[in-house]
C-alpha cells in the first residue's frame, strides 16, 4: 500500500524525527514537506488556521486530519470532533495521541453522520484534486452538513508563482488548464505516490460553490496569498 505520508507521520511520532517528504510537481522540482508540520501547536499555525479553529462550532468533522493537530486542539477545548483520514498509519497515530473519535475512510466513502462544522485545512481544497473533483467533493460534503452547518476550507491563489518581474507570466494562464491544478509525485524513504492536488483562488471557489447550491464567504486572509472560506447551504 502506498502511504508515504502515513509512514512519515508514524516515524515522527515514534522517533521524534523523520526525514522530509520529497515533492515534485508539474511546475516544481525538489520541494520538501517537513513532517513536524503535521504536529504543530495552535501557536505555530498560520492565521487562517487559527481563524478556522475559532469559527468551529457544534459537532465537527476534521477531513484529512493526518496526525490530528487540529482535532487535538478542538478536543481539548471540549468540542465533539471526529478525525477522518484514509491512511491507516496516520489513524493509528491519532489514536495513540489520544483523539477519541477517529475514522479510517476516504471522505467520498463516508456517510455515517452529519456535522455542524466540516473542517478542511492545510490547503483543504487540495483534496478535490481538480476543479471537477472539488465540485464533486462539495456535493458530497453538502450531504454531511447538519441544518445550518458550515464547511471551513482554506486554500491559496498561486498565480504569483508564475509571474515575472515585468508583470508577465511564464505560463500561458489563459490558454492552459487551470493553473491551480497540480500533479504531485511524492517520496518518503522508498515509498512513492502520485496524485492530483488543487490550489484555487477565492473567486473561482465562490463560483463553484454557487454551482453546487452553496454560498461561499471569505472570512480570513493570510500572508502567503492564502485565505479561509466559509461554505454553507443557501
Amino acid at each position: 500500500m502506498k502511504d508515504p505520508f502515513g509512514l512519515a507521520i508514524q516515524d515522527f511520532y515514534k522517533k521524534g524525527k523523520a526525514p522530509d517528504i520529497k515533492v515534485d510537481s508539474n511546475y516544481t522540482k525538489g520541494e520538501h514537506i517537513v513532517i513536524s508540520h503535521f504536529f504543530r501547536s495552535e501557536n505555530e499555525m498560520p492565521e487562517v488556521e487559527k481563524a478556522a479553529l475559532k469559527k468551529c462550532r457544534g459537532k465537527i468533522l476534521d477531513v484529512g486530519a493526518a496526525a490530528g493537530c487540529h482535532s487535538l486542539i478542538l478536543q481539548k477545548k471540549g468540542f465533539n470532533v471526529t478525525a477522518l483520514d484514509k491512511s491507516e498509519l496516520a489513524v493509528d497515530v491519532m489514536k495513540m495521541r489520544g483523539i477519541q473519535k477517529v475514522v479510517c475512510s476516504d471522505i467520498y466513502e463516508y456517510s455515517q453522520n452529519t456535522f455542524d462544522t466540516i473542517l478542511l485545512l492545510m490547503n483543504g481544497s487540495g483534496i478535490g484534486g481538480t476543479l471537477t473533483g472539488l465540485k464533486n467533493l462539495l456535493r458530497h460534503l453538502k450531504t454531511l452538513l447538519a441544518e445550518n452547518g458550515q464547511i471551513l476550507l482554506d486554500s491559496s491563489d498561486i498565480k504569483y508563482l508564475f509571474e515575472e518581474e515585468d508583470g508577465s507570466f511564464w505560463v500561458d494562464l489563459a490558454n492552459t488548464k487551470y493553473y491551480g491544478e497540480m500533479q504531485y509525485n511524492v517520496k518518503y524513504k522508498t515509498q512513492t505516490d502520485a496524485f492530483d492536488w488543487l490550489f484555487i483562488d477565492y473567486d473561482l471557489l465562490n463560483k463553484i460553490s454557487q454551482e453546487t447550491g452553496l454560498k461561499c464567504t471569505q472570512v480570513a486572509t493570510g500572508a502567503q496569498n492564502d485565505y479561509l472560506a466559509r461554505i454553507s447551504v443557501k
